[in-house]
C-alpha cells in the first residue's frame, strides 16, 4: 500500500513518523474523509466532492495554524495520485490529514511543523446495518468555544469515542450528542436528518457540528432534485422521538436509517419513504447515474 508523507509517496512499512510528535502526543492536527465509488462498468472510481473536501480540509488547517504543505493543489493531486497508485477499482475511502510532525514537549501549534499525510483503505459499508439503534448521549458535544467540531480534529475524536463506546456498552449502535445548551448536535460522527409531516430538518453547523459535505449535499439533492421542503433549525432532545423518519449521513455513513431513540422506535420502526428515497438517490448520484450532479465526482482511470 502506498502513502504520501511529507512530499514522498512510500510503501505503508516506510510511512514513519516519531513517537516523539506533537500529533501523537497532543492531537494536534485536522482531517479529512473522502470517498470514492466504484462506477456501474466496475472499472472506473468516482471521487465524491474532491474540491469541497480539500477546501474544507485548508479551512481546518489554517484555523489550526497548520497550513497544507504546498497548498490545496498538492492535497488534491495527492489524493488522485494515491488512489492510482494503490490501482483501486473498488470503494475507497481516503483520509487526507494535516498534522504537527515536531518531535518537542507542549502542546504548540506551528505553520513551520506542519506535516501533510493521505492514506486510503477498502470501504463498502461504514455501518453495516440496514437502520439503527441509536441513543443521546451523557456526553455533550465539545462547544465551538473549546474544541471546534468545524475543524474535524484529530484530538477532538476522543469526545466521538468516548459517546460510542457509551452507546455500545449499552446496546445501541450510535449515540446522538446534545450540546452544552441541550440542543441536537449531531451523531459521533454523522450528521442528523429528521422528517416530520413530509418535511426534513436538520440542525444548523453553529450546533457544534462539523460543517458536514454529506449533509449540504442532500439538502441540494432533496430540495432541487427531489423537490421535498426542508428546514435548518435547532432540535431539541424529545423532536427525535416523535419524528417520522430519521437518518444519519456522512462520507463515512452515507445515508443510514435510524429505527430507535433511546428505545422509543422512530415512526413505525421501518425505514421511511423520504429516507429510502433519498438514500436511494444519493447511491444514483455517487454512482455517476445522475447527469446533472456529474460536477459532484472525479474520474480515477
Amino acid at each position: 500500500m502506498w502513502i504520501y508523507l511529507n512530499g514522498e509517496f512510500v510503501r505503508e512499512e516506510d510511512a514513519k513518523l516519531s513517537v516523539r510528535t506533537r500529533a501523537l502526543n497532543y492531537g494536534l492536527g485536522c482531517f479529512g474523509g473522502v470517498r470514492g465509488y466504484l462506477a456501474d462498468d466496475g472499472e472506473q472510481v468516482l471521487v465524491f466532492r474532491l474540491d469541497a473536501h480539500v477546501r474544507r480540509l485548508e479551512r481546518s488547517a489554517k484555523i489550526l495554524y497548520l497550513p497544507i504543505p504546498g497548498g490545496w493543489e498538492v492535497a488534491h493531486s495527492a489524493i488522485l495520485e494515491i488512489i492510482r497508485r494503490n490501482e483501486v477499482h473498488h470503494d475507497v475511502y481516503v483520509r487526507p490529514m494535516v498534522v504537527s510532525g515536531a518531535a518537542e514537549l507542549a502542546p504548540v501549534l506551528r505553520e513551520e511543523d506542519a506535516q501533510l499525510i493521505v492514506w486510503t483503505m477498502p470501504l463498502a459499508r461504514y455501518i453495516d446495518k440496514d437502520s439503527i439503534d441509536v441513543c443521546v448521549s451523557s456526553w455533550r458535544r465539545t462547544p465551538d468555544n473549546a474544541i471546534p467540531a468545524r475543524t474535524k480534529p484529530t484530538g477532538g475524536y476522543l469526545n466521538s469515542a468516548l459517546a460510542r463506546r457509551e452507546a455500545k456498552d449499552n446496546g445501541f449502535d450510535e449515540a446522538i450528542f446534545l450540546t452544552e445548551a441541550g440542543m441536537v448536535s449531531e451523531g459521533s460522527a454523522e450528521h442528523v436528518f429528521l422528517v416530520h409531516d413530509g418535511k426534513l430538518f436538520s440542525p444548523p453547523s453553529t450546533e457544534d457540528n462539523l460543517d458536514g459535505i454529506t449533509r449540504r449535499s442532500i439538502i441540494t439533492m432533496a430540495t432541487e432534485d427531489l423537490g421535498l421542503s426542508f428546514v435548518e433549525r435547532p432540535i431539541g432532545r424529545t423532536e427525535l422521538y416523535v419524528a417520522d423518519e430519521m437518518f444519519l449521513c456522512g462520507t463515512g455513513a452515507q445515508v443510514t436509517p435510524v429505527r430507535s431513540v433511546d428505545r422509543r422506535l422512530v415512526g413505525d420502526g421501518g425505514i421511511g419513504p423520504i429516507t429510502r428515497r433519498i438514500h436511494q438517490y444519493f447511491q444514483d448520484v455517487v454512482h455517476g447515474r445522475v447527469e446533472k450532479r456529474r460536477e459532484w465526482l472525479t474520474p480515477i482511470w
